[in-house]
């Protein structure tokens, strides 16, 4: 891919690389062309068949590709491709190693998938389920309430936002789940409904998913863990709460206890911990007091015995867990439990994480659908980090810059920090037995950066952002260059010492300085890094819904080390 003609800043940058690399000559010779590839790019694999390939790739004149030497147009034409982007173009397919089991990875997960807006009178879509799969979404909430003529549906419960037909949902499902990644997706339900119209929803899923369904346990070779995604190709799991066989027995001898396992409370995210509603939520009196209440909801068996890798357990303590959870159990809190619980027993949270899936939601009190930062769980190996996608911003932005890894399939390999069981990891402390690594991000120039809501040239300042361990996180700006939406040049030369990089994710954010103390969003770019190449790049601008704004771009030199003991 070729981009946009370069403005007069870059494309002075870039003459001057060529002209340091050419030897004196008029053209950059192959074996010149791969010195450059050596040092400027520090691609250290590459050898003189690469160099010769890029002038074939690259080069339209027709007597420099005789002489096997790149003019300044074939070489700006190289610096200007996705060879030249940023982010690593190998991690733009599947690369990583998809037979370990789900737990081993970060699934990208959404919560109240249904909804458009906020959380009292937003509007539940269809729209909504086909937006997030196709970002690659794996994990998908599906409130599931009582309808009118046996027809589930699905809302926010106890609130104005509109409702969709369950079965609706399910064909959406059906239609999109495939269309991004092959690897299975998750349907969270929170299962508000009685029996006879639980009946319905397993028909449902039964009749429209069809073979994608997974109705049984898979011959997998790893005995008593979870599956892999590869295992799971193309398979759609249920995530409910599941009958134990007691339950039954006891069920069908007419013996059912009040309190056993064929029961669900009425969703775990109606039990926020010692938070007081908001404000907002006050008029919402039927709400509150059916949370209070704890009502219980009974398993209907159809519905049961379509949970088979993924049932939902009550999240007592890690040492619970640790006795008395299976593999194939797993665990819901919201973000100020988890919080807490990864405060306090942060190496405790890794080591359960290496062992059930776990999932994070947001705050009830978030009635605006606003989102917590996805990172402070994702430290602690928590699989299904779970977001609000309509919700623009930060977290999106860091949740979009994890998941484009890896072929953008919604699966991510958790680095192997997370999942020794030979070293305890603290988030919450500097990991001082690790090698640090120094990372150098050299701020060049910008290009065609759109301009202001006024119409007026911007002030534009960069802020590059680490986002990782707590000992890790931190940010540092260029200066402001005033009046310059075309081309600013800054040269700006920013240093990171980072203890755990292969938790991070780096983040490019232009801003516009409006004020003293005030700046507005421009756009931005969020990569891990572990997908960041080293060399002079470009790096691509979103806006702030994740939409491309090219030619929009920023130029930097990106060089790491690690620091020896």
């Amino acid at each position: 891919m070729e981009r946009s003609k370069p403005l007069a800043s870059r494309r002075a940058e870039i003459q001057h690389l060529y002209r340091s690399y050419t030897s004196g000559q008029a053209t950059l010779h192959a074996c010149d062309l791969l010195r450059f590839l050596h040092k400027g790019q520090m691609e250290l694999t590459a050898d003189i068949e690469t160099a010769e390939s890029l002038i074939d790739r690259y080069e339209i004149e027709e007597t420099a590709k005789e002489s096997r030497s790149m003019t300044f147009e074939g070489f700006l034409r190289y610096m200007e491709s996705k060879d030249c982007c940023v982010f690593n173009q190998a991690h733009t397919s599947v690369y990583q190693d998809m037979s370990q089991p789900l737990t081993s990875y970060f699934i990208s997960s959404s919560h109240n998938t249904y909804l458009t807006g906020d959380q009292l009178v937003g509007k539940s879509h269809l729209d909504a389920y086909a937006r997030a799969l196709r970002k690659g979404c794996r994990c998908l909430e599906i409130d599931c309430w009582d309808g009118a003529d046996m027809e589930p549906v699905v809302y926010h419960g106890y609130t104005l936002t509109t409702k969709i037909l369950f079965k609706d949902v399910i064909a959406t499902v059906e239609q999109h789940a495939f269309e991004v990644s092959a690897y299975p997706v998750i349907l969270s339900l929170e299962n508000h409904c009685c029996k006879q119209q639980q009946n319905v929803m397993a028909d449902y899923l039964d009749s429209i998913l069809g073979d994608k369904l997974l109705k049984a346990p898979l011959d997998h070779h790893t005995t008593g863990d979870l599956p892999s995604p590869n295992d799971l190709m193309y398979k759609i799991l249920i995530k409910n709460k599941k009958i134990t066989q007691k339950a039954k027995t006891e069920e069908e001898a007419g013996t059912e206890d009040s309190a056993d396992e064929g029961e669900e409370e009425e969703e775990e995210e109606d039990e926020e911990e010692d938070e007081d509603p908001p404000p907002k939520l006050k008029f919402w009196s039927p709400r509150k007091a059916e949370s209070q209440k704890k009502k219980k909801v009974k398993v209907a068996k159809a519905l049961s015995d379509l949970v088979i890798y993924t049932r939902s357990v009550k999240f007592v303590s890690f040492s619970h867990s640790k006795d008395n959870q299976n593999s194939w159990e797993n665990t819901s809190m919201a973000e100020k439990k988890a919080r807490k619980l990864a405060k306090a027993s942060g190496p405790d949270f890794v080591q359960h994480n290496q062992r059930f899936l776990s999932r994070i939601y947001p705050a009830g009190s978030r009635t605006s659908s606003s989102n917590y930062n996805p990172q402070e769980f994702w430290n602690v190996g928590s699989q299904l980090v779970a977001l609000n996608f309509q919700s623009l911003g930060l977290s999106m932005d860091l949740n979009d810059g994890r998941f484009q890894d890896n072929g953008g399939c919604g699966y991510i390999l958790k680095p192997p920090v997370l999942m020794s069981s030979q070293r305890s990891f603290d988030r919450g402390r500097s990991q001082s037995s690790l090698k640090p690594t120094n990372l150098l991000l050299k701020v060049i120039c910008g290009s065609n950066l759109p301009i202001s809501r006024t119409g007026k040239a911007l002030d534009p300042f960069v802020r590059v952002e680490i986002h990782g361990m707590p000992s890790d996180s931190c940010r540092k700006s260029t200066r402001v260059i005033k009046n310059n939406s075309l081309g600013p040049h800054w040269d700006a030369a920013i240093n990171f010492s980072i203890g755990v990089p292969e938790l991070c994710l780096i983040r490019f954010c232009v801003r516009d300085q409006t004020g003293l103390l005030s700046s507005e969003f421009v756009g931005q770019y969020t990569l891990p890094f572990t997908s960041l190449k080293k060399g002079y790049r470009w790096v691509p601008l979103c806006s702030r819904d994740g939409c491309s704004l090219d030619p929009a771009s920023l130029f930097v030199f990106v060089y790491s080390t690690s620091i020896s003991d």
